[in-house]
């Protein structure tokens, strides 16, 4: 079976708009998928249902939260969209990039680089705003030359637009998903450069907190990492999920599509949407 249930549109940083994302889904042969933007389900939203034959849609979303000080994705999926408990996740989230986009803005400003707000809110156009429309911005206005030296020098883990304290809980998010009928996912474990205790710590707090899944594969990794995550799935007594993480077409990223009959002794999340 071929799935993804990790992917982006322009509702939030993707370069594709939803009818397109799905469109290359189709073409790439995926049966079920999830388009799981920063923070919003609009571009699912946006779909039409004539859009969607011939391949399983599945609500989703990444969303961003706090554990111990640094700031985790969770790929919700399967939920109701009508909830009050993600309805109210979902403005507390959007209100929270706005905050952040702001601190961002402000300290590039007080950095020597002026316009940020407004250059970024224009790279967003109508989508979620997003530390890659800043990087877009300082790429365009000359600051630097490319979107990951924007991340190295301005916007990665420890800079200037590293603000974390807006985001709610791990805790906080899960029992929203959780109230909502779905199912949450931990997203790219490794993207986070833990140590193996203090992902093994992760894992832990996120069962406890209600989280049920492992994201074992996302976008290109080795088979070492997926085997690795796979253990520590079953070490938690975790489901399992896969997604490319596509954000645009890239040689360096993975394309749409997770072949997922390869993942043994596991139990995926694709299961019970089949």
């Amino acid at each position: 079976m071929i799935i993804d249930f990790h992917t982006h549109s322009l509702a939030s940083d993707g370069a594709l708009a939803p009818s397109e994302l799905l469109a290359r889904a189709r073409a790439r042969g995926v049966q079920q998928f999830a388009i799981t933007d920063h923070d919003t389900i609009a571009g699912w939203q946006s779909l039409k249902s004539s859009e969607c034959r011939g391949i399983c849609l599945i609500p989703g979303v990444e969303l961003s939260c706090i554990w111990s000080n640094i700031t985790i994705h969770v790929i919700a999926l399967g939920f109701e969209t009508d909830r009050d408990a993600m309805r109210e996740l979902l403005v507390r989230l959007a209100l929270a990039r706005h905050a952040r986009g702001h601190t961002i803005a402000e300290r590039l400003e007080r950095h020597g680089m002026p316009g940020a707000w407004d250059g970024a809110m224009r790279v967003a156009g109508e989508g979620q705003l997003c530390r890659p429309h800043f990087a877009q911005w300082l790429v365009e206005s000359g600051y630097v030359d490319s979107i990951s030296v924007a991340f190295e020098k301005f916007l990665g883990a420890g800079k200037l637009g590293d603000v974390k304290t807006h985001w709610p809980s791990l805790q906080e998010v899960l029992t929203a998903v959780a109230a909502s009928g779905g199912v949450s996912v931990l997203a790219h474990p490794l993207h986070y450069k833990l140590t193996r205790t203090k992902l093994r710590a992760l894992c832990a707090s996120f069962v406890e907190a209600g989280g049920e899944a492992v994201e074992v594969i996302n976008g290109r990794q080795t088979e070492v990492d997926t085997g690795y995550l796979c253990q520590l799935a079953r070490e938690f007594g975790c489901r399992v999920s896969a997604g490319s993480d596509f954000h645009r077409e890239w040689r360096y990223g993975a394309d749409l599509g997770i072949e997922v009959d390869t993942l043994k002794d596991v139990q995926g999340v694709w299961e019970q949407f089949a």
